[in-house]
C-alpha cells in the first residue's frame, strides 16, 4: 500500500470514529478488519497529525495558569478559580465551591480523610459538599487539636462532624488543644487513650485536606486561642518561617522550621503529611502568597486549589513577593 493510500485509509477510520461517532467494533465490521487494527490506525491518525486535539477552555477556566503552577512547582494538579475581586472573603468562597466539587468527584470508597480543623476555607468547602447517597468514606479524622475558645470551637467540631455525616463516615475528633502551654502538658494530653486513638489514625489517612496559613494567624485561628504569642511568632519569622500547615511552620524553600514551639503542637507533622497519598491544599489571597509558595516546595501537596490573582503572583519571581511584603 502506497503511503497516500495508507493515509487515506487511516483518515477514513478516524472520520468514522471521531466525526460519525461509530464504535471501534462497528468500524471493524464495516471495513472487514480486526478491532485491533482499528485501534492501531486511530493511534496512527494522531501520530500523523490527521487527528489533532484542541481544547477550548470556557470563560473562567485558567488552563495556562494551572499548567504554569504544575510546571513551576512540580505539582501533580492545580485548580485555579475565577474570582472578580482580590479580597479574602470572596476568594475563600470561590475556593470552597471548587474544592467541594473536586472532593466529591475524586473521593474514593473507604477513604480515611484527614482534615485540619481551624480553617475557614475548608469550612466553606464543607458548606458546599452535597450529601452522598451511599456512604463512601470510612473515617474523617481531625488532624489538629480542636479544643479552644468555646465561642469558636463549634466551627472546628462542626467541620469534622459535618464532613463525616455528608460522606457517611465515622468522625474522629481530636479532643485536645492545638497548642499546649508546655511540652510537658502536651506529653500528658497525647497519652490520653481517646486522644491517642485519633492520633493513631494519622498513619491511615489516605486523603488530607489542609489550609495554608501565613505566620500571622487567620482570624478564625486567632479567635480559637490555638496560637502562639507575638514574640513566639517573631522567633519563627527570625528562623526563616514564612507560613504553616496546621501550625507546622516551613521556610521559603519548603523546609520545616523547627523551634521549641513545634513540641507544643498536637496535630499531624509535615513529615507525616508528606507520606499521605493525596493532600489537597486550599489557599489564596495576597497575604498568603509567600506562604503558599513555600508550602508548594515542601513536596507534601498534591493538589492546590487557589484563585486567579494568587496563581498569577505565584508565577512571578519570588523576590517580588518579599519586596511587596506579601
Amino acid at each position: 500500500m502506497t503511503r497516500v493510500n495508507e493515509l487515506r485509509f487511516i483518515t477514513r477510520i478516524a472520520q468514522m470514529y471521531h466525526v460519525e461517532g461509530r464504535r471501534q467494533a462497528e468500524i471493524a465490521k464495516h471495513l472487514s478488519i480486526s478491532q485491533a487494527t482499528v485501534s492501531r490506525m486511530l493511534k496512527r491518525a494522531q501520530a500523523e497529525g490527521i487527528v489533532r486535539t484542541t481544547i477550548m477552555a470556557p470563560s473562567g477556566i485558567y488552563t495556562e495558569l494551572e499548567a504554569g503552577l504544575r510546571e513551576k512547582y512540580n505539582l501533580p494538579e492545580a485548580i485555579v478559580v475565577e474570582c472578580t475581586e482580590d479580597r479574602e472573603r470572596a476568594i475563600m468562597a470561590r475556593i470552597g465551591e471548587a474544592a467541594a466539587h473536586f472532593f466529591e468527584a475524586t473521593l474514593q470508597t473507604e477513604e480515611v480523610i484527614g482534615v485540619s480543623s481551624w480553617s475557614e476555607t475548608i469550612l466553606k468547602m464543607v458548606d458546599n459538599v452535597h450529601p452522598m447517597r451511599s456512604g463512601k468514606a470510612k473515617h474523617v479524622v481531625q488532624t489538629l487539636g480542636g479544643m479552644g475558645n468555646p465561642a469558636v470551637q463549634a466551627h472546628a467540631n462542626q467541620l469534622t462532624t459535618r464532613l463525616a455525616r455528608l460522606t457517611g463516615a465515622e468522625p474522629r475528633l481530636l479532643n485536645a488543644p492545638g497548642v499546649t502551654q508546655s511540652r510537658e502538658a502536651k506529653l500528658v494530653l497525647v497519652s490520653d487513650p481517646y486522644v491517642r486513638e485519633t492520633t493513631d489514625l494519622f498513619r491511615k489517612v489516605t486523603l488530607s485536606i489542609v489550609g495554608i496559613g501565613a505566620v500571622e494567624p487567620s482570624s478564625m485561628l486567632a479567635r480559637s486561642g490555638n496560637v502562639f504569642s507575638e514574640s513566639e511568632l517573631a522567633e519563627v519569622a527570625e528562623a526563616g518561617g514564612v507560613g504553616d500547615i496546621s501550625l507546622r511552620f516551613f521556610d521559603n524553600d519548603g523546609q520545616p522550621v523547627k523551634t521549641p514551639l513545634d513540641e507544643r503542637v498536637i496535630g499531624m507533622s509535615l513529615e507525616d503529611l508528606a507520606k499521605i497519598d493525596r493532600v489537597i491544599a486550599l489557599a489564596g489571597g495576597r497575604a498568603k502568597t509567600e506562604a503558599i509558595c513555600g508550602a508548594l516546595k515542601t513536596g507534601a501537596i498534591d493538589v492546590l486549589i487557589t484563585d486567579k490573582f494568587t496563581a498569577e503572583r505565584l508565577q512571578e519571581p519570588e523576590t517580588d513577593h518579599r519586596a511587596e511584603g506579601i
